[in-house]
């Protein structure tokens, strides 16, 4: 496909800012609600944003990597920019749609292309109650925390929770508990996507428990809901060479 309007986006870190001059000097920029593609120069956290601002747009990103990990993004190169654009592959992501009830009653919704985790806000460890379809599955899990992801998500946080990395064309998502100590040789399941989680706190005021999906974090919460949300979609772009997939297979034999 022809891309002809970019709008090329950067991270405030210096690398990604020298970036963004180099290419705006060399190709056309354009606004954001004006392009047909988003270029994002960064890390995979600033991908995690770019794609969150263009959810509604249904812009396709495409990243190059001017961060740390950028397991997300491609290789930077100034050149042949308009010709790798054409070239490129997309994969089609839903988010997780977290909604979190806090101890005062207040209810926060927030999307997730990532993971919704939830973790301990004291040095007491959290006690949880999990339900999968409104069917309890598990009365109490003790423990640090959390973690529900994407398949996208499943090779960050979930990751280094020793969470399983699941293929992108999965139609799963992946719960996985940081530090279990009850039941301690839980690891975790491989949920539908369709599924709907809802995880309660068991003494919220004694055990205070915060929920974050992707970088929106509520405090203090008594239930956390999350589920699929299949009426939005983001498009990421990847050149061949960087496939997406392989990426993912090739991250579960590395040590």
């Amino acid at each position: 496909m022809k891309y002809k309007k970019i709008a090329f986006v950067a991270s405030h870190h210096q690398e990604a800012q020298n970036a963004l001059k180099a290419l705006k000097s060399q190709y056309k920029n354009v606004r954001q609600s004006d392009a047909d593609v988003v270029v994002a120069l960064g890390g995979d956290g600033y991908m995690l944003r770019a794609l969150h601002a263009n959810l509604k747009r249904k812009i396709p990103v495409y990243g190059m990597n001017r961060g740390s990990v950028g397991f997300l993004m491609n290789e930077y190169r100034e050149d042949g920019l308009l010709e790798r654009l054409e070239a490129s592959q997309a994969a089609v992501l839903s988010p997780l749609e977290m909604k979190a009830k806090t101890i005062s009653g207040k209810v926060k919704t927030a999307l997730a292309i990532n993971e919704v985790s939830m973790l301990r806000e004291s040095r007491l460890a959290a006690k949880l109650t999990i339900r999968i379809d409104k069917v309890e599955r598990m009365p109490e899990l003790i423990c640090d925390g959390v973690i529900i992801s994407t398949p996208a998500g499943s090779t960050a946080y979930n990751a280094s929770a020793h969470g399983p990395i699941i293929p992108m064309g999965a139609d799963v998502m992946a719960m996985t508990p940081i530090s279990a100590y009850r039941p301690r040789r839980w690891r975790g399941a491989i949920l539908p996507q369709d599924a709907v989680v809802r995880i309660d706190v068991r003494d919220p005021e004694e055990r205070p428990v915060s929920a974050a999906a992707d970088y929106t974090e509520v405090r203090d919460v008594v239930s956390v809901t999350v589920r699929s949300y299949r009426e939005l979609t983001t498009t990421l772009l990847y050149d061949p060479e960087h496939n997406l997939e392989e990426r993912i297979i090739k991250e579960q034999f590395d040590h």
